[in-house]
């Protein structure tokens, strides 16, 4: 343990659950999105939807999404400076089964029309935990170099994809992998110890059973 840990980020307040996390919560969405967001709806779960106002987590979020360290001073103004930039940003109640009582969804479409689900939870001190994309399991905390990949689940598209990691001399920090079923739709998520080159993510998209690469830096 470090003294970062003890104290907490240096953030904009007044809460680093219900401020810090939630604008990594809405940051890292954005970087899943891949692309500027023009509508969120903003669903708070548990405490999150009890205390959002007053704690600051709505404009927290909002900041996140306009893609705001936890450092900005413009967090506070997040929600007028979103309208102004044409952000159409809804915030609403949600009960979810067995979730952290600090969990937000957000739902995103971007300025393409593409869209995203990401449900994740700030667990404290400003740590989050990004548990779903899309309602598939993803499990990562948005603190180290991260790549998601969308795929589909086929026999040796893992081992592509480590092994082109390995070529590169990348170490693989945590991986986890899920998919909806046989055959189908899955994620792999990969925290990575250093941050790869362009050109791997390029060589990465060219894998017959990639559908989709995204980099996430460190939120």
């Amino acid at each position: 343990m470090n003294l970062f840990d003890i104290i907490g980020p240096v953030m904009i307040g007044p809460s680093s659950s219900h401020t810090a996390g939630a604008a990594r919560i809405g940051r890292v969405a954005r970087q899943l999105l891949g692309e500027k967001p023009v509508k969120a709806v903003v669903s708070f779960h548990g405490s999150f939807e009890k205390t959002y106002q007053g704690h600051g987590t709505d404009r927290a979020v909002a900041g996140g999404l306009m893609d705001m360290g936890v450092d900005d001073e413009r967090l506070r103004n997040s929600l007028e400076l979103a309208k102004e930039e044409g952000m159409e940003i809804i915030f609403q109640p949600v009960r979810l089964r067995d979730a952290h009582p600090n969990t937000v969804v957000v739902d995103l479409t971007g300025e393409s029309g593409k869209q995203v689900q990401v449900q994740a939870a700030s667990i404290g001190g400003g740590s989050i935990n990004v548990q779903y994309l899309d309602g598939l399991e993803v499990g990562f905390s948005g603190e180290k170099t991260t790549l998601v990949i969308r795929h589909t689940d086929a026999p040796g598209a893992i081992a592509m994809v480590t092994h082109l990691l390995s070529d590169a001399h990348i170490n693989i920090a945590t991986m986890r992998v899920f998919r909806r079923e046989a055959g189908g739709e899955a994620i792999m998520a990969i925290e990575l110890d250093e941050k790869p080159e362009a050109f791997l993510l390029t060589t990465l998209k060219m894998f017959p059973a990639v559908t989709d690469v995204t980099l996430l830096n460190q939120i």
